[in-house]
């Protein structure tokens, strides 16, 4: 019986790869990048990185200053991860322009609609994933909110591409039956993953015992 297998799996690493640079649109605000806070000066936020060609995962928001009756206020949405394959020519992630906090408050609620623009012109539409975080300070730590929902995911960066460790080792019949496949290694670095600290540490000391 032919069986089918969840996304994508580890891609081909090729030797080199050309850059592109990942730009966002206006009101919107770069996060994190393949798991790292996107760095930004005292002036201004940083707008674009150089990313090599292929698979990574990008934090995005909007954060906006819109129309709100007679007066303008600041509207910031939670933040949307997408896992993108970044071509070899430049592209920006964009939305449509909103003129009041009403018209952004409606558009969010229905599930905005991200699309990836490319230089020749041509566009897709990305799938987003909203976070969701906790407590007062949900939002203050970005790169904890994303490397939590890594660890739950499966998800590690290999060479700094982003690689969903579940999909590779995890395959699913026409049945429904679950199968637990890959290599060892693929296997560890995906339990690894979804490990909390103690646990991390528990694993070093138990491997330093088996060398």
């Amino acid at each position: 019986m032919k069986n089918w297998v969840m996304a994508l799996g580890l891609m081909a690493l090729p030797v080199a790869v050309q850059a592109g640079e990942l730009a966002v649109g206006d009101g919107i605000e770069l996060l994190v990048v393949d798991g790292k806070k996107v760095q930004t000066s005292f002036w201004s936020e940083t707008a674009s990185v150089n990313l090599p060609a292929g698979k990574h995962q990008v934090v995005v928001r909007f954060d906006g200053e819109l129309k709100d009756g007679a007066k303008s206020r600041i509207y910031t949405t939670r933040p949307y991860l997408f896992e993108l394959d970044v071509p070899e020519q430049d592209a920006e992630i964009t939305l449509p322009r909103f003129s009041t906090m009403s018209q952004a408050k409606a558009y969010f609620q229905r599930g905005p609609e991200w699309t990836l623009t490319f230089a020749d012109g041509t566009t897709r539409t990305l799938e987003a994933v909203e976070l969701h975080g906790k407590g007062l300070a949900a939002y203050s730590d970005m790169e904890a909110l994303v490397a939590d929902y890594n660890r739950q995911q499966g998800i590690t960066f290999e060479e700094g591409y982003a690689v969903d460790l579940e999909a590779t080792v995890v395959e699913v019949t026409e049945q429904g039956k679950v199968n637990i496949t890959g290599e060892a290694l693929v296997q560890l670095k995906l339990w690894y993953t979804k490990a909390d600290a103690k646990e991390k540490a528990a694993f070093a000391e138990w491997v330093k015992t088996q060398q």
